[in-house]
C-alpha cells in the first residue's frame, strides 16, 4: 500500500498539533509491514526522522526547467533528499511556470510557517502537488488540513487515485463560528472531492456532515493517540516545591483555547488559598488582554507567561505542574492533555474538546463553568487521595491509547476506499 501524504508541517520543526498527529499517525501505520508513506511538506530542514517514511520537500521540488549540476543539487537538498530525485521530477513539469518567482533550482520557496501570504503558499504548494503526482507511484492520497486540500484534489485529478482528507479542525473550531469564507470554500471542496473523510472526533465529525453538508456515509471518526515518551523525556526530573502547587494552562493563547475561563478559576482559586501558582504557557493574540485581565483580579504575583514552549520545555514543563488544564472552547481532539496524563498529571478537560469522547480518568468541566473549574483545581491540589488516582489511572488510561491502532483503523478505511474505487 503506497501513500501519497500531504502535510504542512512534521518534527522536529513544529508550530502546533498538526505536526506531532502527522508523526505519530505515520509512525504508527509504519509498523504495518506493506506501509510505504511518502510525506510532503513545504520545507524540510534535513534533520526530520525518515526511517518509517520518505519525506518530499515542495521547497525542492522544481517547476521550471533549470539545469544545475548533481554536486549543486546534493549540496542544496542533499540532506533530505536524492539528487536523483530532482531530476525525476524536473521530467514531470506539466505546463510553463516560468511566470512564478522561482529560485535558481527553478523551484518555489516556502516559508514552512503560516505567513501573511499563506493562500499563496497553499496555491503554490497545489502546482508543485502537480509535479510530485505525476512522477511518484502510489494507491490513495491523504490530505491534512485544509492547507493540504488543493494538492490532494490536483493529485487526485492527475493520477485518478482515490483522496482521503484528514479534517483535524475546521473553521468554525478556529473561529468560534466567525467564518472566514475562503477558508471555509477551501475546506468544503476538498471535503466534497474527497473519497473518504477523517475526524479526529465524533464533535468534529458533526461539524463536517451538517456545517459541510457531507454525506455521513463518507465521514468517519479517528481519534489521534499519543507517542509514547522518549527517554530523554522520561529521564527529567522535576525539582518541586513542596509548599507550592503548580496549575499549568499549555496551549495558543487565543479565542478557541478559553485563556480566560482559565483566568478567572484562578482567581476564584485564590480566594481560597494562597500556595498555588498558575503557568499559562503559549503565546497568541490574547496575551496583552491575559496580563491585563491577571492584573485587574490582583493575581499578577501567583501567575506566570513563560511564553511559547516547544519539545523538552513543554515536558519540564508539565512534569513540574500538579494540575494540567485544557478548558477550550472548541477543540476538535486536543493532543496536549492526553501529554499531561502521560508525564502523570492530574489533568482537567472541558466537555467541549474531542479527547473528552476517549479520556475517562480525569475531570471533565463545560469550558465556562469557572466555579466547577475551580473546585476541581482546589480538589485535586488539596486532597491526596484524588490526586494520586488521577495521577496513576491518567497514566494508565493513556498508555494504551497508542498510534498503531489508530494506523490500523486508517488501513481498514483506505481499504474500504479502494475497493469502492476498483469496483
Amino acid at each position: 500500500m503506497k501513500v501519497l501524504m500531504f502535510g504542512w508541517e512534521f518534527p522536529p520543526h513544529i508550530l502546533g498539533g498538526l505536526g506531532t498527529a502527522s508523526y505519530g499517525l505515520t509512525q504508527g501505520m509504519s509498523l504495518q509491514e506493506d506501509m510505504d508513506i511518502t510525506f510532503c511538506i513545504p520545507k524540510p530542514w534535513g534533520d526530520e526522522d525518515q526511517s518509517f517514511l520518505r519525506i518530499v520537500g515542495m521547497n525542492s521540488v522544481p517547476v521550471v526547467w533549470k539545469e544545475p549540476t548533481y554536486e549543486e543539487v546534493k549540496h542544496r537538498f542533499g540532506t533530505y533528499m536524492q539528487p536523483e530525485l530532482y531530476y525525476e521530477l524536473r521530467n514531470h513539469i506539466y505546463a510553463d511556470f516560468s511566470y512564478m518567482h522561482t529560485n535558481d533550482m527553478g523551484c518555489i520557496e516556502f516559508s514552512g510557517r503560516y505567513p501573511d501570504n499563506l493562500h499563496e503558499e497553499i496555491n503554490n504548494y497545489s502546482i508543485v502537488a502537480g509535479v510530485v503526482a505525476r512522477q511518484q507511484t502510489f494507491d490513495i492520497i491523504h490530505s491534512h488540513d485544509w492547507l493540504t486540500y488543493p494538492a490532494g484534489i490536483h493529485a487526485k485529478q492527475v493520477s485518478g487515485k482515490p483522496l482521503v482528507v484528514h479534517v483535524h479542525a475546521t473553521d468554525f473550531d478556529r473561529s468560534r463560528g466567525n467564518v472566514n469564507p475562503t477558508v471555509y470554500g477551501i475546506e468544503k471542496n476538498g471535503m466534497d472531492m474527497a473519497d473518504c473523510i477523517m475526524c479526529v472526533s465524533e464533535l468534529t465529525r458533526q461539524t463536517v456532515i451538517h456545517k459541510y453538508h457531507q454525506d455521513p456515509r463518507k465521514v468517519f471518526t479517528v481519534h489521534n493517540a499519543v507517542s509514547p515518551l522518549a527517554p530523554e523525556i522520561e529521564a527529567i526530573q522535576p525539582q518541586k516545591n513542596p509548599k507550592e502547587k503548580i496549575v499549568t494552562f499549555l496551549g495558543r493563547l487565543t479565542m478557541q483555547k478559553g485563556p480566560e475561563y482559565f483566568v478567572e478559576a484562578a482567581s476564584l482559586v485564590l480566594q481560597r488559598t494562597k500556595n498555588i501558582r498558575f503557568v499559562m504557557a503559549g503565546n497568541g493574540d490574547m496575551m496583552q488582554q491575559m496580563i491585563r485581565l491577571v492584573a485587574e483580579r490582583g493575581i499578577a504575583d501567583r501567575f506566570h507567561f513563560p511564553g511559547f514552549m516547544k519539545g523538552k520545555q513543554v515536558y519540564e514543563v508539565l512534569k513540574m505542574s500538579d494540575v494540567y488544564i485544557m478548558p477550550s472552547v472548541s477543540e476538535p481532539f486536543g493532543i496536549s492533555p492526553l501529554e499531561a496524563m502521560q508525564c502523570s498529571v492530574p489533568t482537567i478537560i472541558s466537555k467541549q474538546s474531542g479527547c473528552a469522547e476517549i479520556l475517562e480518568k480525569c475531570i471533565k468541566i463545560d469550558y465556562w463553568d469557572i466555579q466547577a473549574m475551580a473546585d476541581a483545581i482546589y480538589a485535586i491540589c488539596h486532597y491526596d487521595a484524588l490526586y494520586e488516582y488521577l495521577k496513576t489511572e491518567g497514566k494508565k488510561e493513556v498508555d494504551s491509547i497508542v498510534w498503531e491502532k489508530v494506523g490500523l483503523l486508517v488501513r481498514r478505511l483506505y481499504d474500504q476506499v479502494l475497493s469502492h474505487h476498483h469496483s
